[in-house]
């Protein structure tokens, strides 16, 4: 390791959230003089910012840890995020695991680690300035080419199936200043989207006074110069007209995340949502009558406790009236602490297999629909940053309404927004033509 500029690898695991924490990791790693790198193997640090909202995500997590161990057995290999704020002695207990810090520990990370290092850091973490080569490498780190700002973090809502409320915990916004100054510097710094995070976006401002979310996003229209602002999620019932209207805005990217988690109102009441199946449909109509072409993704829980053959068909029948662009399946996952551990009529694993392989063709023949049905459009897309790229290289970009698209072309459209005619699909990728 060179003392004077020590190497470290972020990887992110999860959410949006946990993306936005990585960026802020990374930018204090290269503010206190580390270079940022992509791969472990080169890495004299190596930091997983891991998820635990599956065990699936938990398997994951250590399976990282122990192939990022055997790429450099000499790295100081760190554990952080919501794994390691629910079961942090399971992650210490790991010989491949140098140190664990906890959701809350995040904010000394980067200190941590350089003391363990025995080296200081040679800026102020929390007053150096990010410069255009920094913001430049951030994207590049992480494989980024747009911001994740949070704007609010835990949840008091407390779903059944949901462990998110104990690692992250209570509701809490943050100040609208922080954040509009927070994406002024990314926008001064090359960003051209900003994405507001957080658990609970659709509560933000509760904990503050004369905000609220729609208040916010005014403000950061007014306020900032970002070319491009997405919402990353909101909940059926947290969506209205008036909030709806701010859309008029073409900064505010037509793009709608909103979690469905089971097409059936008897699962639905047992998750402990707080919508029906009549409302979330009625909020998908209002988005399209008033945002025209939104992409509308969602997530689907399969095999929750109590789902029977009936359950389930009604969840599948919905999902699949819905007409969503993307659709994320899960299948249920205990998650001790939570309620719906204890619940009675637990779904066998060979069931929940089953129907999760049906909803995931639903979800392929939906993305694939509403690609087709985009082909010939026009629409704007933010290009990824080269990453190496040669000049006449593919590149890749999402749409405004977040589609993923490709084309290929002699010029250098790293950071740009250009206007594409969506010509053909490549899988779940769109083809395109610069305009």
């Amino acid at each position: 390791m060179n003392p004077d500029s020590p190497t470290v690898a972020i990887h992110t695991h999860g959410c949006k959230l946990n993306q936005a924490d990585s960026q802020v990791l990374a930018r204090q790693f290269q503010q206190a003089g580390f270079t940022l790198v992509r791969s472990a193997a080169r890495a004299d640090v190596v930091v997983l910012n891991s998820c635990t909202v599956t065990a699936n995500a938990d398997s994951k997590a250590r399976q990282y840890l122990r192939r990022a161990r055997r790429a450099n057995p000499d790295a100081l290999v760190v554990a952080t995020g919501c794994y390691a704020q629910r079961s942090k002695d399971d992650l210490t207990a790991m010989k491949e695991v140098s140190l664990v810090l906890d959701n809350r520990q995040k904010e000394i990370l980067v200190s941590t680690v350089a003391a363990v290092l025995n080296i200081s850091p040679t800026l102020d973490v929390d007053a150096a300035p990010v410069n255009a080569p920094v913001a430049l490498a951030l994207a590049t780190a992480l494989g980024r080419s747009r911001a994740m700002v949070k704007i609010q973090e835990g949840c008091d809502q407390v779903c059944a199936y949901c462990i998110v409320p104990k690692v992250r915990g209570r509701e809490r916004s943050i100040p609208p200043e922080e954040i509009i100054a927070e994406i002024n510097s990314r926008a001064e710094n090359g960003c051209r989207e900003a994405v507001l995070t957080g658990t609970q976006l659709g509560t933000y401002g509760f904990d503050l006074a004369g905000i609220d979310l729609r208040g916010l996003i005014t403000r950061v229209l007014a306020e900032t110069s970002i070319d491009r602002l997405r919402v990353s999620s909101l909940q059926a019932h947290e969506i209205t007209p008036e909030l709806l209207d701010l859309w008029h805005d073409p900064r505010l990217c037509p793009h709608f995340h909103i979690p469905l988690q089971s097409g059936s109102d008897a699962i639905l009441q047992s998750m402990r949502r707080r919508y029906d199946t009549a409302r979330f449909a009625e909020t998908v109509e209002l988005v399209r009558e008033q945002v025209p072409d939104a992409g509308i993704t969602t997530d689907v829980i399969v095999g929750f406790p109590g789902e029977g053959v009936r359950e389930f068909a009604e969840s599948y029948s919905f999902a699949a009236s819905m007409d969503f662009s993307d659709m994320h399946v899960f299948p249920y996952s205990i998650r001790p602490g939570t309620s719906a551990a204890y619940l009675n009529g637990q779904v066998e694993d060979k069931k929940k297999q089953e129907r999760t392989g049906e909803m995931l063709e639903l979800a392929a023949a939906a993305v694939r629909e509403y690609r087709l049905g985009a082909l010939g459009q026009t629409r704007p897309v933010l290009w990824e940053p080269a990453k190496g790229r040669d000049p006449g290289g593919v590149w890749s970009g999402l749409t405004d309404n977040y589609l993923r698209v490709r084309t290929q072309s002699s010029q250098d459209l790293g950071n740009a927004i250009t206007d594409v005619r969506l010509t053909g699909l490549d899988g779940d990728c769109l083809t395109a033509e610069v305009v």
